[in-house]
C-alpha cells in the first residue's frame, strides 16, 4: 500500500478524523504555551496536572459524571495550587511538582483499584487512545482549544514580558500575577483536552519537546514560538500516521517522533556551532 493510499484509508475512519483535528489543535496550543513554561522552568507542570487529571477521571467514573465536568475544574484548581506553592510555600519548584504529580497518580490508582480495578479504560487514560475522542469531545475541545489559542495571541506581549523578566514587567505596570495565573489556566485546559488521546503519561511531551527543539536553533522569542508551533503540529501528524501504519499507541508514537526531531535539531545545532573544537 502506498503512502497516499494509507492516508486515504486513515482519514476514512471518523475516529481518526476526530483525533487528528483535536490533536493538531492541542499540539499547537501546547507548543505555544510550552515555550513560556520551559523558560519559566515550569516545564514539568504538565506532568503534575495530567496526573491530577487522571485522579479526576477516575473519580468521575465512580460517580458517573461526565469526565470533563470534573477533570477541567479540578486540573485548573491544581494549576493555581502549584502556582501558589511555587511563590509562597516552603515547597517550591520540582518538589511542588513532584508532590502534586505523585499524589494525583496515587489517588487515581487507589480509586480505580477499590472500584473497578485497572481496567482497559484506565490504561487508555494513562497511555492514550484515539477511540476516546467522541464527536461531543471534539466539539468541546475545538471550543476550548480556539479559546486558549485566542487568549495566547491576545495577551502575547504580556505573557512574553512575564516570561522574559518578571521584575521588569512589574516595574512597567504589568499585572504579573494575573498573567501567570492565565498561563496556568491555559496550560491546565490544554492538558485536559489532550489527555484522552495522548494519555496522562505522555501529554507533557507536547509542551516540552517542541519548545526545547526550537531553542536548539532559534534565539529570538518570536522565532522560538513559531518554530515550536510548526514542530508541534508536524510531529503530531507524523506520529499519528506512524501510529496508524504500524498499529502503535498514538501517544508513544507522537513522543517518539518528537524525540527524533529533538536529536536532529541538537545535531544541527552542534554542527552550526563548529562541532568539537580542537
Amino acid at each position: 500500500m502506498g503512502f497516499f493510499d494509507m492516508l486515504a484509508e486513515m482519514f476514512g475512519f471518523a475516529f481518526m478524523q476526530r483525533a487528528v483535528v483535536v490533536g493538531l489543535l492541542v499540539s499547537l496550543c501546547a507548543a505555544l504555551l510550552g515555550v513560556n513554561l520551559v523558560l519559566k522552568r515550569y516545564a514539568m507542570i504538565g506532568t503534575a496536572l495530567s496526573h491530577v487529571g487522571f485522579a479526576a477521571l477516575a473519580i468521575a467514573g465512580v460517580v458517573e459524571f461526565a469526565p470533563l465536568n470534573i477533570s477541567l475544574p479540578v486540573v485548573v484548581a491544581a494549576a493555581f495550587l502549584l502556582l501558589r506553592m511555587n511563590e509562597s510555600s516552603k515547597i517550591k519548584g520540582d518538589s511542588a511538582v513532584a508532590l502534586v504529580s505523585t499524589s494525583g497518580l496515587a489517588i487515581g490508582v487507589i480509586v480505580t483499584s477499590l472500584t473497578t480495578g485497572l481496567t482497559l479504560h484506565i490504561c487508555n487514560v494513562l497511555f492514550g487512545s484515539i477511540f476516546a475522542v467522541t464527536q461531543a469531545d471534539m466539539m468541546l475541545s475545538i471550543v476550548l482549544g480556539v479559546t486558549v489559542l485566542g487568549l495566547f495571541i491576545l495577551f502575547y506581549k504580556q505573557l512574553f514580558a512575564v516570561t522574559y523578566d518578571e521584575t521588569f514587567a512589574k516595574a512597567t505596570g504589568t499585572k504579573v500575577e494575573v498573567y501567570k495565573s492565565l498561563l496556568a489556566v491555559l496550560t491546565a485546559v490544554t492538558v485536559v483536552i489532550g489527555m484522552s488521546m495522548m494519555g496522562a503519561l505522555f501529554i507533557t511531551a507536547l509542551t516540552l519537546f517542541p519548545a526545547i527543539s526550537a531553542m536548539r536553533l532559534c534565539k529570538r522569542f518570536l522565532s522560538v514560538v513559531v518554530t515550536a508551533a510548526i514542530i508541534g503540529v508536524t510531529c503530531f501528524f507524523v506520529g499519528m500516521v506512524v501510529s496508524f501504519g504500524l498499529d502503535l499507541p498514538p501517544g508513544a508514537s507522537v513522543v517518539g517522533v518528537n524525540l527524533i526531531v529533538f536529536v536532529v535539531f541538537c545535531g544541527i545545532s552542534f554542527i552550526r556551532s563548529g562541532g568539537i573544537r580542537k
